[in-house]
């Protein structure tokens, strides 16, 4: 029995060493919270962390459809479950009002709620944790603000054993570790500010960056574009002239793009329209000019393509009469478009990206710009789920890709398919 036992002792021993290791990599950085409140308040303050939490785009999250702002409860869809948003409004009850802004500073840079409960990256706390106690003691201040709203949080609906604590603090320990900005002295202040816009509040490798079997940005591709599984859209890379990299762009055309949704060189649809329309067209002007800046600075990294093989001719045939009767009447015999008014196809490299999700997305569920202050009345594309079926939308979308000079890899009816029961279209 001396050798079982001591085997038993020595399972024990490692469970126990590795759960302290555990406990330690999620604590890791953090200091005893203040007994009281330290921060003082002032319109100005709140002032800031309204624009702040523009920038951030609190509000997209944490209201759900038809509900009070920050009042939380929108789900949001991850590959292992829903995730529902909290409450952020002052209710002491069901939202923050009952919080320090210590423990909202803990909550923004550490991922930990009030009662130290570890809190699950789909708020991505991964990119807030670089923004500074400043910056989040402004956007706690603003949030005092706000009309509480007595609704209570909902709970996940995350399948086991993804729903457990021990599971997150293993991917914590795994994946995330607290920081903070630092800047680069070789360059410019603008390119600074942008560097933290963009990889802080601004959250963009949250979409941007593609991610590992448990969720996790693969940080050393950041910007490299991938599958959005919130919503099913593909992120195009944002350091790739193939697809959406912006280097190439005069500085003010990239502004245009983030305060409006319209450039010269193209425009923002799906996600990134929502993403304009409720915070970046509210950019201050050196703000939008900062992320410009720092986005057209990205080094190159095109992506590996595979070569598109010749798109069949029946498909070519059918999908050119499904684009005579709905399509060229706005975007042209020839794929041009009208200035201002219907974007090109000819050349569009949102058209021929790699990743077909996108443009069937667009011809299923229609395609709308953002109404901004520089843009109050854009003009939109009607949705065709009910008026094309699978093959005649797989048809048109290879048409497109390929005619004109254009050209990518068919689609077929399996990714019609695939992203109508991924959306209940």
């Amino acid at each position: 029995m001396k050798p079982v036992l001591w085997t038993l002792s020595a399972v024990l021993a490692a469970l126990g060493v590795a759960a302290a290791a555990l406990v330690s990599l999620n604590l890791r950085g953090e200091a005893p919270l203040p007994a009281a409140e330290t921060l003082e308040f002032s319109p100005a303050l709140a002032a800031r962390g309204e624009y702040l939490a523009r920038v951030g785009n609190c509000m997209a999250c944490h209201t759900a459809q038809g509900g009070a702002a920050y009042a939380g409860g929108r789900g949001i869809e991850t590959p292992f479950g829903v995730v529902f948003s909290s409450n952020l409004t002052p209710d002491a009850a069901h939202g923050i009002g009952a919080w320090t802004s210590a423990e909202f500073w803990r909550a923004m840079h550490h991922g930990r709620s009030k009662g130290g409960r570890l809190l699950y990256p789909a708020f991505p706390y991964p990119n807030y944790t670089h923004i500074t106690r400043e910056d989040s003691d402004a956007i706690y201040a603003y949030l005092t603000t706000v009309a509480p709203a007595a609704e209570p949080n909902r709970p996940h609906a995350l399948r086991f054993p993804y729903s457990t604590q021990a599971a997150l603090g293993v991917w914590r320990a795994l994946f995330f570790e607290p920081g903070a900005a630092q800047p680069d002295p070789v360059q410019s202040a603008e390119w600074n500010r942008g560097a933290y816009l963009v990889n802080g509040l601004g959250h963009c490798t949250a979409c941007h960056t593609p991610r590992n079997a448990l969720g996790a940005t693969l940080d050393a591709r950041a910007f490299t574009g991938g599958l959005i599984p919130v919503q099913n859209w593909y992120a195009p890379a944002l350091n790739a002239a193939a697809e959406a990299a912006v280097g190439h762009w005069p500085t003010d055309d990239v502004v245009a793009l983030l305060k409006t949704g319209v450039a010269p060189q193209g425009s923002v649809l799906g996600p990134m329209a929502e993403v304009v329309f409720r915070s970046t067209q509210y950019l201050s002007d050196a703000d939008a000019r900062a992320m410009a800046i720092y986005l057209q600075a990205l080094p190159p990294q095109e992506p590996v393509r595979a070569v598109a093989a010749r798109a069949p001719a029946s498909s070519m045939d059918k999908g050119a009469g499904v684009y005579g009767q709905h399509c060229a009447q706005c975007h042209g015999d020839e794929g041009g478009g009208t200035p201002g008014a219907f974007p090109p196809l000819k050349g569009n490299r949102a058209v021929m990206l790699s990743d077909p999700t996108n443009v069937v997305r667009v011809v299923l569920q229609g395609g709308y710009l953002p109404a901004t202050a520089g843009n109050p009345r854009p003009h939109g594309m009607p949705p065709f789920q009910h008026v094309l079926g699978d093959e005649d939308i797989a048809a048109v979308a290879t048409f497109i890709r390929n005619s004109w000079g254009n050209h990518a890899p068919a689609v077929g009816t399996m990714e019609v398919y695939r992203a109508r029961e991924r959306r209940g279209l």
